[in-house]
């Protein structure tokens, strides 16, 4: 058994990881885009192409339908790979909104195309339900693992998010070791253990713990081999009551201008959770006139799709969302909300904004600021001094996010398709509205695993975030192997 990392290696995007059952069976989980630094240098063809040896690929097993976990997917059915597509039931329902965007973005308009892959990819997925175990294909081979199965659980991330163990077993070396006098000398039983099977268990994206909607992750039983993303793996995010209270305080300094709160988000979590809690906050101040009548403007038709599929699955909520929902109150749906579909809507709220003298909020995709929408509200607004620009996610490196982050509190400037935009609007961070598991959640999800691993790959990190963990995996693991792949 081997692990070949195909992306998320030299950052946090462009997740792609192949497991070598044997020597001629392997199965990739995730192929994700690569995004902001990660794509310097290299022409568009360069970032999408697939570059790795598809012919004992037999399966694709997907942890979550953001795009730097699938937006490869295409290029993969078009280089060949035709085995199946394991994801959970919530995820097979989103990823063919998230593709058929992706490809719209950066591929083609041209919808007979578009619809060829989206076909094809209906005929491949197979909707895996949490906690059930699945068979995956395996060939023959010689030597290595001849059997393997996986299951997915629960990784609260966002909808449908789920972290994958994938047991590898050798049952006709089981039976001769079982047979055999002098067992505990043998390599193989030495190497994998446990009744001669090995547990592999990739993280995907983990969520952070005690957010709205979603449960927590809880850890497996066992590990042999973890491979565990690091995006925060060298910081803590403030506390749930705590980033709430920062919000409302944020909004209500950002609005006494009259000015617009512009919030770039995800279309799938982040955008769901600040609705949560916005609606939580109206709730809370129903008697502020500003929270009685602020408009909260959804621009984003991703977001909305998404947002009704996360009404659609509500049997996955946590038990605090679906308390919410008994008491006849729609955190998702909520008489202040509004939704902006098409690109002339879009343009026209742009204008309108900018002419009135009236507090909203605005949540546009895409999240680090890297295209979409948000593009046209940041050119609007960056140099008015009522504006402010809040994040409440990770802007990785290379991002127009990560530049409006570092130099806009400094009157610094950006540009945006190529023109220079000053940033006179106030830009605030809230850390702990990030999606992810902060460094404390990483730590106790290793440190609640019963059987620990022995071996610990730290992926989906910048460098210090990964090296961070990694020490802090050494202190609390002296004897497993820790170790920080490189591209």
């Amino acid at each position: 058994m081997q692990i070949i990392h195909h992306g998320a290696v030299d950052g946090v995007t462009g997740s792609c990881h192949q497991l070598d059952i044997n020597e001629q069976s392997s199965i990739l989980i995730d192929c994700g885009l690569f995004q902001g630094a990660e794509t310097a240098g290299k022409t568009a063809a360069e970032q999408l192409k697939i570059e790795f040896d598809l012919t004992h690929i037999t399966s694709l097993i997907i942890t979550h339908c953001h795009i730097d976990h699938v937006g490869r997917i295409p290029y993969l059915l078009a280089a060949g790979f035709d085995g199946p597509i394991y994801a959970t039931k919530a995820t097979t329902e989103l990823l063919p909104l998230v593709i058929e965007d992706a490809l719209k973005v950066g591929v083609t308009r041209n919808q007979q195309l578009i619809s060829l892959y989206l076909k094809r990819l209906q005929q491949l997925i197979k909707p895996i339900d949490y906690g059930q175990w699945f068979t995956l294909d395996v060939n023959n081979s010689e030597s290595g693992f001849k059997q393997a199965k996986a299951r997915f659980n629960i990784a609260g991330h966002i909808l449908g998010s789920a972290y994958v163990e994938i047991e590898l077993s050798n049952p006709s070396l089981t039976n001769k070791i079982a047979g055999s006098d002098n067992s505990h000398n043998c390599h193989d039983a030495d190497a994998i253990n446990n009744n001669d099977s090995h547990l592999v268990v990739f993280s995907g994206d983990l969520g952070a713990s005690n957010t709205p909607l979603l449960p927590s992750p809880k850890s497996p039983f066992r590990a042999d081999t973890l491979v565990i993303e690091s995006t925060y793996g060298n910081k803590n995010h403030l506390n749930r009551e705590h980033r709430a209270e920062s919000l409302r305080q944020v909004i209500e300094k950002s609005v006494s201008d009259n000015g617009v709160v512009l919030i770039p988000a995800f279309s799938i979590g982040r955008t769901q959770e600040l609705l949560y809690e916005l609606e939580q906050i109206i709730f809370n101040q129903q008697h502020d006139p500003m929270w009685k009548s602020i408009e909260i403007i959804i621009d984003s038709p991703m977001a909305a799709n998404f947002t009704e599929q996360y009404i659609e699955y509500k049997s996955l909520w946590d038990s605090e969302a679906k308390a919410v929902l008994a008491q006849q109150r729609h955190p998702l749906d909520f008489s202040q909300l509004y939704t902006i579909d098409s690109h002339q809507d879009h343009l026209a709220v742009v204008n309108y904004l900018s002419s009135r003298q009236k507090p909203a909020i605005v949540i546009a995709a895409s999240g680090m600021c890297t295209g979409g929408r948000v593009i046209n509200y940041l050119q609007r607004f960056l140099p008015e001094s009522t504006a402010d620009i809040l994040f409440v996610g990770y802007q990785a490196e290379g991002t127009t996010g990560r530049d409006i982050q570092t130099y806009g509190p400094t009157g610094g400037y950006v540009y945006l398709e190529g023109e220079r935009i000053d940033i006179r609007a106030g830009v605030r961070t809230i850390s702990g509205y990030s999606a992810h598991a902060d460094q404390q959640d990483l730590i106790n999800f290793v440190k609640n695993i019963k059987h620990k691993p022995k071996h610990i790959r730290i992926v989906h990190g910048d460098a210090e975030a990964k090296q961070t963990l990694a020490d802090k995996y050494r202190q609390l693991m002296p004897e497993c192997e820790i170790m920080i792949p490189t591209g």
